[in-house]
């Protein structure tokens, strides 16, 4: 899978981005990442690439051409576009549903803005979607496109170190994860549940689900509401309630 980033600032990535799992799935091939400087692409001598709006007000916004030129040094030549993705305040608040819609492409572009923005009528002729990382605004898109690359590439098959290690995890069936625990099975004289030394596969299987459905409970009861909840899930949930 291939990420192109359309940046001010491409050396911010290399250094989140270079180390851990991401940089050993890169060193592998597995996927490919390229920092593209938008100010390479200016058409003025200094590479200022961003001017006053004309709605006036505060702040300045980046221009439409270095960012159409960026772009295109990546999608010339190609015989498919890109899904490209600005990464926006006002775009689709980004989930585990949206990560594993995207790592079902081959190739993404993210747009980083900055300063108040980039002229719209780039974003009209490029941008496929706009995505948010949450309801609040930063100084650019740079964070909000790492926390994409990295929540996406981690989906693709053989980035992570066991295969489908992600299907437990929180989000990813609609709840939160269970508590995990590691060696000592004693520590600070608190033990592990029972459950986990006993060697019975399937009852430690239904009690992962049912430790799931309490964290979520407790935590975001609001996704119980969109979770696929079976019969079983239900009456244990309202069984736990009642003691609780």
């Amino acid at each position: 899978m291939r990420f192109d980033v359309l940046t001010l600032f491409p050396t911010m990535f290399e250094a989140v981005l270079g180390d851990s799992m991401i940089g050993r799935a890169r060193e592998k091939g597995l996927i490919e990442t390229n920092f593209i400087d938008i100010r390479d692409f200016t058409e003025n001598k200094h590479r200022q690439v961003d001017d006053y709006p004309y709605s006036g007000g505060g702040g300045m916004l980046i221009a439409a051409a270095p960012v159409y030129n960026a772009y295109m040094s990546v999608a010339a030549g190609l015989d498919y576009k890109p899904l490209t993705i600005y990464m926006s305040p006002q775009g689709r608040v980004f989930d585990q549903q949206t990560a594993s819609e995207l790592s079902q492409h081959k190739h993404i572009i993210l747009l980083c803005g900055h300063y108040e923005g980039i002229d719209q009528r780039v974003l009209d002729e490029i941008v496929d979607m706009e995505i948010s990382i949450g309801d609040f605004v930063l100084t650019g898109g740079e964070l909000p496109a790492m926390a994409v690359i990295d929540s996406v590439a981690r989906l693709i098959p053989g980035v992570l170190g066991a295969e489908d290690g992600f299907k437990n995890e929180s989000h990813y069936n609609g709840l939160l994860e269970y508590p995990q625990y590691t060696r000592p099975a004693v520590w600070h004289e608190k033990p592990i549940p029972d459950i986990l030394l006993s060697g019975h596969h399937a009852k430690i299987e239904q009690w992962k689900h049912e430790q799931s459905l309490i964290t979520t409970l407790k935590k975001r009861p609001d996704m119980l509401q969109k979770a696929a909840l079976t019969k079983e899930d239900i009456e244990f949930l309202e069984g736990y309630k009642k003691e609780h």
